[in-house]
Order: C-alpha cells, then structure tokens, then sequence
C-alpha cells in the first residue's frame, strides 16, 4: 500500500514537474518566435522598398544622366540631415551598434542600449538608407537590416511583464542581429556563423536553441513571401584548373588587403570630420561627396552607383566579365564616400562587389575560362568582405549560400582565411572593431543612465 502510494506520489510530482518545465520554455521561446516573425516580415518590407529604390534610381539617371548632378547631393544631404536630426545612432551600418549594445546589455548600462536599438531608429535607418540608395549611394541593406531586425527583438523583450519568465537580454540581441542576416541575405547558417564568429565570441550552448529558432523562422518568413530565392543564383563553377588554387590565393591577398586598407581610409575620414565642427562643413562634405560620386558615374562608369548586385550578377552570369583597372578602385570610392557622409547605409554587399570586381580583374588579365574566372570573383566576394570584417568563415558561408555551390567550399574557406592573415598587414582589427569601440566610448562619456534597475543580461 505504501509502494503504491509513493509510486503515485512520484508520478504527481514528476508530472507537475515537466509540465512547470514546459510552461516556463515555452513562455522563454515564445518572445524569440514573435520577434523572429516581425523581423522576417520587416525585412522582407525594407528588401522590397531598398529594390524599388535602386530600380528607380537607374531609372531616373538612364533616362536623364545629367540629373545625377542633381539627385546624388541632395538625397545625400538628406539622408544625413534625417540621421543628424532624429537618431545619430542609426547612421553608418548598424552592425558595429548591435556589437556596442551587445556589451552594454548588462543591468548598470542597460538603458544606454536603447540608443541604439529602437523603433525610431528602425524608422529613420529605413528613411535614411532609401534616399542614399535613391541617389545612387553604394551602399547595401543588410546592415541596416541586422540592426532593424536586433531592434525589433529588443522592443518586443521590453514589452514582456515583470511575471515573465526570464530572459537574456543579450540573447535576445544576438538572435535578432542572426535572424536580420539570414533574412537579408536568405542565409540561415550564415546569420548562424555571423552571431557566433562576429557577434557572441563565445561558445554558444546557452542560447543555441534561441538563435537556431529565430534565424529559422526569420529566414521561413522571408521565404514565403519571397519565395525560396539565392542572392546570387547558380555561377557555372565546373572544370576548375589545376592551378586555380594560386590564383584564389593571389586574388585573396589582394582584396583582403584592398578590403583592410579601404577600412582604415573610412576610419581616418570619419575622424577627420568630427574635427569640423562647424555644420556647414558637415554640409559642404556631404555635398561634395554626392558629387565625386555623380562626377565618376557620368563621365568615367556609372558602375560606382548601387549596391553592386547587378556588377556581381553581370561577372557572374553573363559572358562580359569584363571589370578593367579602374571598376575596383571606382567601387572602393564609393564605398568610401557613401559611409563617411554620416547617412545610414551597409557595407556588406558594396564589399562583396568590390570583391568580385578584383576577381574578375585578375581573371581578365591572365584570360581564365568563364567558369575559372567565376571561381576568383567569388573568393575576391570573400576575401574583400573578410578585409573588412575579419570575419572569414562567416564570408565564405554567405557567399556559399549565396550560390549554392557546395563544391568550392574549400576555395571560398581558403580565401577567407588567406584573406584575413593578409589584412593583418594592414590593420589588426576590422571596421566593425573600430566602430563599435567608438560608440562604446561616446556612449561612456555621454552616460545618462537613470533609475537603473536590477536586471538579468
């Protein structure tokens, strides 16, 4: 009777027990799943616009070239006025703030974090990257979107009441920075591999089921709407030579090292204009930068102009793979001046397009086969990209996803990871290093923490 009774006993328990268990993973998950939902459906929202804007700039300038003069400054000035006016916190990227608020995610500088994740900033990077890729900006969207994305988790963890269940507040980040990734792109292992290589710096077992389940429901939500689609699409990669390996590594030496060396430029500009002071040199550089653009892309080659995916599908995919000597230092400029006017704008895809054009450079002087050639523009992609992020693996899988060319896998983790020793040379930390550690810094000297709470990270 007793064995019974305690058998009955034991059974109660661990029933109440699992289902406590239950109740309480499901009300934790449950804040991961909405927000990776609305992030999904967000981004899908900015990709759609971002396009239509870049479509409707070609558009514009085909149709009248000498309008640029015109479109470029202005909707530069613009676009920074509304960053310098609204939300200075959603200028430039967006990665470099999600890596500060990361590291501010802790309960005595928890507050300092809504800086730079908020629905205004959500708003005003939106407003800011359309009017910047309106006037023919080289700037991309995935960015931005980790930083729109990282928001949307942080604002709907706020909301929660105080009777939830717990949860990390800087898992929350990470995850929606990987899901904003993975959605951009359509590149779940590598919003993965980017919060584990770029974003925690650690081994990732208490959150993994959290950033597995949003980088998925993210990337499904996209998909749906979007349908099953590659960035890129499927390069002809087959019947490599021999010898292809050298030249991955000689393309890979030269665009980390472009990559890196493009970095410390941005870095050198940017300090060099919180020396001015006065607003209208502020106002006289943006103005000037908007017209080195336009005066680049009508008399020498509009390929300055855009995000570069349309340069990255015409090497890739048609038979005139032709960069020449100057495309790549035309898009290095760019780059240089669209995120150093202060607006909002990503470096992502304008790097990978830097990238590719090197390959395709080196390609058309040594006059490699389509599908060799195709090899060197997507290890240039890589290692460009890993020049300016130090993130190697994290560029090698993104361009693979990008493709869906498993089989020169080993090519593309090969010129991440010569790419990344060459950048070294130059610069021991990528831009994003850089600038996180300088919003870091501002956000100390500027610290307005008030009525600080306990709370968990």
């Amino acid at each position: 009777m007793l064995k019974k009774s305690n058998e009955a006993g034991l059974r109660f328990f661990l029933s109440k027990f699992y289902s406590d268990r239950v109740r309480i993973n499901l009300l934790q998950a449950f804040p991961y799943w909405l927000s990776a939902l609305l992030a999904g459906l967000v981004a899908v929202l900015y990709t759609k616009l971002f396009m239509v804007g870049e479509s409707l700039s070609r558009t514009i300038i085909n149709g009248h070239p000498w309008i640029i003069f015109i479109l470029t400054p202005v909707c530069f000035l613009i676009a920074w006025w509304i960053v310098r006016k609204f939300e200075p916190q959603a200028g430039g990227s967006g990665i470099p703030q999600v890596m500060a608020a990361i590291e501010l995610a802790n309960p005595k500088h928890n507050q300092l974090v809504d800086k730079f994740l908020s629905l205004k900033v959500i708003l005003v990077k939106i407003l800011s990257t359309l009017l910047m890729i309106i006037g023919g900006g080289a700037i991309g969207r995935e960015g931005p979107t980790v930083q729109i994305a990282a928001s949307i988790f942080r604002k709907v963890n706020n909301l929660l009441p105080q009777s939830w269940p717990k949860i990390s507040k800087k898992n929350m980040i990470m995850t929606g920075a990987a899901a904003g990734l993975a959605a951009a792109f359509n590149t779940p292992l590598g919003g993965i591999v980017f919060a584990v290589e770029e974003l925690a710096k650690t081994h990732i077992k208490n959150f993994k089921t959290a950033l597995f389940t949003g980088v998925i429901i993210a990337g499904i939500t996209a998909q749906g709407i979007l349908g099953p689609y590659l960035y890129l699409g499927y390069p002809d990669v087959g019947n490599l030579s021999h010898n292809t390996i050298f030249f991955v590594l000689l393309v890979a030496s030269i665009a980390g090292i472009a990559g890196s060396t493009m970095s410390v430029i941005i870095l050198q500009l940017m300090r060099w204009k919180r020396t001015l002071k006065h607003k209208g040199f502020q106002w006289l550089y943006v103005i000037c930068g908007g017209l080195l653009i336009a005066t680049i892309a009508y008399f020498l080659n509009d390929g300055i102009l855009g995000s570069g995916k349309g340069l990255m599908d015409r090497v890739l995919f048609t038979p005139d793979k032709h960069a020449g000597f100057a495309l790549p230092f035309y898009r290095i400029i760019g780059s240089i001046v669209s995120f150093t006017v202060g607006a909002a704008g990503g470096i992502f895809a304008p790097s990978l397009a830097a990238g590719a054009t090197i390959g395709a450079l080196v390609a058309e002087v040594f006059n490699f086969t389509a599908s060799n050639a195709n090899i060197l523009i997507l290890a240039g992609m890589v290692a460009f990209l890993t020049g300016v992020t130090r993130s190697p693996f994290t560029s090698a899988i993104l361009v693979l996803e990008m493709t869906d060319r498993h089989s020169v896998v080993f090519y593309l983790m090969f010129a991440g990871m010569a790419a990344s020793l060459f950048s070294n040379l130059i610069d021991k930390y990528s831009l994003y290093d850089h600038l996180k550690d300088w919003y870091l810094r501002e956000a100390y000297e500027n610290n307005e923490v008030k009525n600080v709470t306990p709370e968990d990270e």
